[in-house]
């Protein structure tokens, strides 16, 4: 808690209005002193800054306001940019006590504004706030300061008599002071920022209020002292009249049944009845204390937010500062750490927690820092023995050593004068962090019961981390596992660019079986799949990597879509009796511009038409999904034209809970039909339009495939007789098109696998004609077709031997190169690089 700024005593009246110096210092000093909210508002009128004081008077985390409109958050009418009224309560008004241009509603651009809302919040009930605006100018995006309070804080009977004001702070004795606690009020700044704010703010008046009787009083933040500090320091108080014989010996059989609550005034008596109701009251407030903290950790298995948790539980109710630190293993969630710390060991600061509020904090201790303690420091004393370490008061002498442990830092202003706890996270006995733990120099210090109940803090709180770093390890696993499954796809293929997106689920577990994968295949078609392994876990995971491999398996052998399905419902039966997956598999042929199309179970796909924009969704035979077993599946062929866009997706993308699956396919469609820069921009449309995050738990896979086609001037096809001299003729054809096509540099290396290839089928083919083609896209295809199903095999050429090496020559000199089944036979091609790839035509 930030030490409360006293702007009066009884020796230093604020001003004379007619009241007795002394009774009026006395009632200012109370009245000026109350919990301070603090908001930024940057240009376009949202919350940059957000401090705890104002979660406490609005209800709303950091989390919920940084980045929300202020005019949902705030009731300070007239002076948010480009704001006519205040959202975010059902009812509000606002009174203006000063008419003065710089504190009414009515003031001036650049003039400061004060103000009062009476709210009627439907969930909190009625809120009373008063606020103070001030206009921000600089090179940063701060607009305006408001700082707020709730007048139900203000003394008995002052609640109407009170309204807030702005006053030069040289009118207030003591202004100096004001003036250097001043920055400490701001929220999450630097000192460059705060110091730029802070004299704007001098400048345009000081906050204040002001009574009836025109008596102005000095806004001072008071964030509240806890009941059990005060309870501590009457037991302290009863501890030590007992030490000095004052009071009897508390364990004289006195009966504690009669003592009072309250020890301020009694006499010797009454404080040695309550000593021991006393003794009990604190064990009892710790006991209270620590299962509060238990109930409001641990509800979520997320790593960070439990350690948010921990951390804010302890602030202001046991410390006023509290920074929670981890070691990076276990913080990236690469499982249990191995062996004890030492300097080497790397610690992040995850959170830090405190109700001072300074600028400071976050440009010395920053969270989200990664640290090597050293080791004459009590921290690593703390994190080697894993025991706690108390510091009753920090010396100044000490706080000088600790701190110049440290380069490029200066602790001492955050340590010197306060008492330090720090107290180890463990779980089996293996240090996992450790928390730091502050009082203030105007707050009782740690003791040793303090030290106890710290360490049963620390080993409730190190129990739910472990909770937690075992599953964000065990999650960290079956992501690392599915990712690794999931293809890198090629953007460019023969004929055909495709761009891919890949969402996880929000679901506990969130890991799933959605792929998406795409398989070159000869004759520069391309295979195009997405399928998707029903459930979530590492086994839906492990299912999806085999059956994602099977697809890769067969299509490589070019097996019919269909075919290729039917073996891949008999590999997911053989697999086990538990999964079952649904598949969609299709090939696209960018020369005959056609799709073949076979589903299992999946969700049908979307084309979208080059030639006016319109998209369908195909009507396709729909199947078994895979793992039924005993269901047949159909193909179906699907025209296209170059330019159009195919879309295949999993169910994650289109199916909301409560929601028919048409109305997501409709969508789908209509947000594949929007026109798109690139394929990027396409599925970033898609991806936006559909993943809402209303009731969406589930994986999206992701494939668009733009279908470009191949033009009829790139591809060359001709009929060769089953002769020896057909070899010589194809190397002539072959050289004549690559000089019409302008690749003189190719003719060589072409000649000569054309020459090979059709050799060996004429040696070796049953056959009576034999197919040759050309197709020019990135690189140079050559295919030779007979009618022969045996597949060519590498043959060991000896010496002597005349024939088993033209398969090899075309190894060496082919970029790429392969043999597939073809419904009339075989097909033998070879892929040769080029230096000069055709111009790519942009379509649709």
């Amino acid at each position: 808690m930030a030490q409360i700024l006293r702007t009066r005593t009884k020796e230093q009246p604020l001003m004379d209005r007619g009241t007795s110096e002394p009774a009026l210092a006395q009632r200012e000093a109370v009245l000026g002193r109350l919990p301070l909210a603090v908001v930024v508002v940057d240009s376009a009128g949202s919350v940059t800054h957000w401090s705890t004081g104002a979660r406490r008077l609005f209800g709303h985390t950091r989390e919920e306001a940084v980045g929300s409109p202020a005019t949902d958050l705030l009731p300070v009418h007239g002076a948010l940019p480009g704001a006519d009224g205040f959202q975010g309560y059902a009812a509000y008004d606002t009174l203006d006590w000063d008419e003065a241009p710089s504190a009414g509603a009515d003031a001036a651009p650049g003039y400061p504004r004060a103000g009062r809302a009476r709210l009627a919040d439907p969930e909190r009930g009625p809120l009373d706030v008063l606020w103070w605006a001030y206009p921000l100018a600089g090179p940063g995006p701060e607009r305006l300061l408001v700082l707020a309070a709730d007048a139900a804080r203000l003394p008995g009977g002052e609640e109407d008599r009170v309204a807030p004001c702005f006053a030069p702070h040289t009118d207030f004795p003591g202004a100096d002071a004001l003036v250097d606690r001043l920055p400490d009020i701001l929220p999450n700044m630097g000192p460059t920022t705060s110091g730029r704010i802070v004299d704007q703010m001098l400048e345009l008046g000081y906050p204040a209020l002001e009574t009836i009787r025109s008596e102005r009083v000095p806004l001072t933040p008071d964030w509240g002292t806890p009941k059990y500090v005060e309870r501590r320091a009457r037991r302290r108080r009863a501890l030590s009249a007992a030490a000095d014989g004052r009071i009897p010996d508390p364990r004289a059989g006195m009966d504690p049944a009669g003592a009072s609550d309250d020890l301020d005034g009694a006499d010797g008596a009454d404080e040695a009845d309550g000593f021991e109701d006393l003794e009990y009251a604190a064990v009892r407030e710790r006991l209270e204390f620590l299962n509060e903290v238990s109930g409001r950790i641990g509800t979520s298995l997320d790593l960070e937010r439990t350690i948010r948790e921990v951390t804010s539980a302890a602030v202001p109710r046991f410390t006023d500062f509290a920074g929670t630190h981890l070691r990076a293993a276990v913080l990236a969630g690469e499982g249990f750490p191995d062996g004890p710390p030492d300097v080497t060991t790397i610690w992040h600061r995850v959170w830090v927690e405190h109700n001072d509020e300074p600028g400071r904090w976050d440009d010395t201790v920053p969270v989200g820092e990664a640290i090597a303690f050293p080791e004459h420091t009590p921290f690593f004393r703390c994190m080697v023995s894993g025991e706690p370490v108390l510091i009753p008061r920090v010396s100044e002498d000490m706080g000088n050593r600790i701190s110049g442990q440290f380069e490029k830092r200066d602790l001492r202003p955050l340590i010197n004068g306060r008492s330090m706890l720090i107290v180890p996270l463990k779980a089996r006995d293996v240090v996992l962090g450790f928390m730091v733990l502050m009082r203030r120099g105007g707050r009782e210090p740690f003791d040793d019961m303090d030290r106890a109940t710290g360490a049963e803090l620390a080993a409730r709180a190190g129990l739910v981390l472990d909770n937690a770093r075992m599953y964000t390890y065990q999650e960290n696993v079956a992501d690392t596992l599915q990712d690794s499954m999931l293809p890198r796809l090629d953007p460019r293929m023969a004929g055909c660019d495709t761009a891919t997106r890949y969402l996880p689920g929000t679901r506990l577990g969130r890991v799933g079986g959605d792929w998406f994968d795409s398989v070159k295949l000869p004759g520069s078609r391309t295979a195009l799949v997405v399928g998707d392994v029903m459930g979530h876990g590492l086994n839906s995971a492990a299912m999806m990597g085999q059956l994602r491999t099977a697809v890769q398996t067969m299509a490589a052998l070019d097996l019919p879509p269909e075919q290729l399905l039917r073996n891949l419902d008999d590999i997911a039966q053989r697999l086990g009796e538990h999964y079952l997956a649904t598949c969609l598999y299709a090939v696209y042929d960018p020369i005959r511009s056609e799709l073949t199309i076979a589903n299992a179970g999946h969700i049908p796909p979307v084309l979208v038409r080059a030639e006016d924009g319109r998209s369908v969704l195909l009507d396709l035979p729909t199947g078994a999904p895979i793992g039924v077993g005993g269901v047949p599946f159909e193909a179906a062929t699907v025209r296209v034209a170059p330019g159009d866009r195919l879309v295949l997706c999993t169910d994650g993308l289109v199916e909301v809970r409560g929601q028919d699956i048409g109305t997501g396919l409709a969508a789908l469609c209509e947000s594949a039909a929007h026109p798109a820069a690139s394929m990027d921009d396409a599925c970033d449309t898609i991806i936006r339009a559909l993943n809402t995050g209303d009731g969406r738990k589930d994986d999206v896979a992701l494939l668009m495939a733009r279908l470009n086609g191949i033009p009829p001037e790139h591809v060359a096809e001709w009929e060769l007789e089953a002769d020896p001299r057909e070899a010589a003729r194809a190397r002539r054809l072959v050289r004549d098109r690559l000089t019409t096509w302008g690749l003189r540099e190719a003719v060589d290396t072409a000649e000569t696998l054309v020459g090979e290839i059709v050799g060996n089928a004429v040696r070796h083919a049953r056959t009576d004609r034999i197919g040759l083609r050309l197709v020019r896209t990135d690189v140079l295809l050559c295919e030779v077709t007979d009618d022969d199903h045996t597949l060519p095999t590498l043959l060991s050429a000896g010496a002597g031997d005349e024939f088993g090496r033209g398969l090899r020559v075309v190894g060496g000199l082919a970029r790429a190169w392969g043999a597939s089944h073809s419904g009339r036979g075989k097909t033998v091609w070879c892929e040769q690089s080029l230096l000069r790839p055709p111009r790519r035509t942009p379509a649709g």
